[in-house]
């Protein structure tokens, strides 16, 4: 098993045994070169998307974990890429609103990830990944995306343990109603569609070039549907 996998497929097991989650077929939509597998949850977890993509010289792996469309509490996301010689890895939990107008939300959220972000940046063997700004304005600024060689990618492990597990007991416990009362947004759910549309869009990520090259562009909009979409099956 590929350290990508073996990363991933760790993290999902975690997600999946933790918050109860049941798989929708086996996998959901199969791919030319992998599958996309579908869970879905009741317990603060609504959706994981898991995607595998191996081919030639590629092996990538993808985990969206969705919590409610009206939920303040924010998204988990890892990838784990061994593309030729080289590793890449991308781990954040997504805001659900505005930070800049949400202090208190931020220092829940993300303040306790600090001391990790940072002792992750230093692992030695790691160099930041290449992201257009706006890609960057869509996630946080707690966000972890590097490419890695082989001994730098074996001690990622242990800050996407720490995100994980912030994040799940985030679930576990819930923000304070002082604080939830107080979040200054417009409409959660909408929101989060306009987040989805935007995080998903090949004009913002152009990994879903790559993406389409390799399932065809049927499929791949079928892929991107799956993650835009809380309802969609």
């Amino acid at each position: 098993m590929s350290l990508a996998r073996e990363l991933s497929m760790h993290t999902l097991d975690e997600i999946v045994g933790r918050f109860e989650l049941r798989e929708r077929g086996g996998p959901h939509l199969p791919l030319p070169v992998g599958g996309l597998r579908l869970f879905h949850g009741d317990a603060g977890v609504r959706r994981v998307v898991y995607i595998e993509l191996v081919t030639v010289g590629l092996d990538a792996h993808m985990i969206y974990a969705f919590t409610g469309a009206e939920s303040p509490l924010p998204h988990f996301t890892l990838d784990a890429v061994h593309a030729g010689p080289g590793f890449a890895f991308h781990l954040d939990l997504v805001p659900r609103v505005d930070l800049a107008a949400n202090r208190a939300y931020l220092d829940a959220i993300y303040e306790p990830l600090t001391q990790t972000f940072n002792a992750a940046r230093e692992i030695e063997g790691l160099s930041a990944a290449h992201l257009a700004p706006r890609q960057r304005a869509l996630m946080s600024p707690w966000m972890l995306a590097h490419r890695a060689d082989e001994a730098a990618f074996r001690g990622v492990e242990a800050p996407v343990a720490v995100y994980l597990e912030h994040w799940s007991r985030l679930l576990a416990d819930g923000l304070p109603e002082s604080l939830t009362s107080r979040l200054h947004v417009v409409d959660l759910a909408e929101r989060d569609r306009l987040l989805r549309a935007a995080i998903f869009d090949p004009e913002v990520d152009p990994v879903w070039d790559m993406v389409t090259r390799l399932v065809g562009a049927e499929v791949g909009e079928a892929m991107r549907t799956i993650l835009r979409d809380p309802e969609a099956v």
